[in-house]
């Protein structure tokens, strides 16, 4: 996979769906490539004067990569990865500190999901309400008037759960489902979803892994 991120926990599990880079540069994705998005971004990356010397390019790089990847906005969303620096900025020392200033532009690959877009997640907690689950980052919620009507809510020694009415499916920690965003609440450093598998096509994709 050709993305240099930290791909990780539930990244890395958002990636398996089948990320590419396509010979332009462009990002496609499965199910739902038009959550991500290749950005031109800029940013001012600020440097103490003990990295000034032959590595300074390289430290500036990657305290970019430092300061950006991980991140979100409200407007932009989740910062994936740095993907290229197109301009690293001549430095402007301060005066009073020592310190450099580089205004950097640079290209990176944000999340940023929208209502109607299908996506593959990771259920972290089930209660009679319904269940929350992780894509990458993005925060789901799943109400129980958003499953299935046939599938009841239990609570055993194994766990809570959700079971379809044949008992042939499971909703439990850790498996994998596939929901539809019906909703967002953008904060400035956090994006919240809503969503439904009360649809065809939607629902359990896998158990627990291990």
């Amino acid at each position: 996979f050709g993305v240099r991120a930290r791909a990780s926990g539930g990244w890395a599990r958002l990636f398996a769906s089948g990320g590419v880079w396509s010979s332009l540069g462009s990002f496609a994705f499965a199910p739902s490539a038009a959550m991500f998005f290749l950005l031109d971004m800029e940013r001012i990356v600020t440097l103490p004067p003990q990295h000034f010397g032959s590595q300074l390019r390289e430290t500036l790089h990657k305290q970019l990569v430092r300061e950006v990847e991980g991140t979100c906005s409200g407007k932009h969303g989740y910062i994936v990865c740095v993907t290229r620096i197109t301009d690293s900025g001549k430095g402007r020392v301060q005066v009073a500190t020592g310190k450099a200033t580089f205004h950097m532009k640079y290209q990176c690959v944000a999340f940023r999901p929208f209502k109607g877009e299908v996506v593959d997640c990771v259920v972290t907690q089930i209660n009679k309400m319904g269940f929350f689950a992780d894509a990458g980052p993005f925060a789901i919620f799943v109400s129980s008037n958003l499953i299935p009507e046939d599938y009841t809510f239990t609570n055993s020694e194994q766990g809570q759960s959700f079971v379809s009415g044949d008992e042939d499916v499971k909703i439990v920690k850790d498996c994998e489902v596939r929901v539809r965003i019906v909703g967002t609440r953008v904060d400035h450093a956090e994006i919240f979803g809503i969503g439904t598998i009360k649809e065809d096509y939607l629902g359990v994709l896998g158990g627990p892994e291990g």
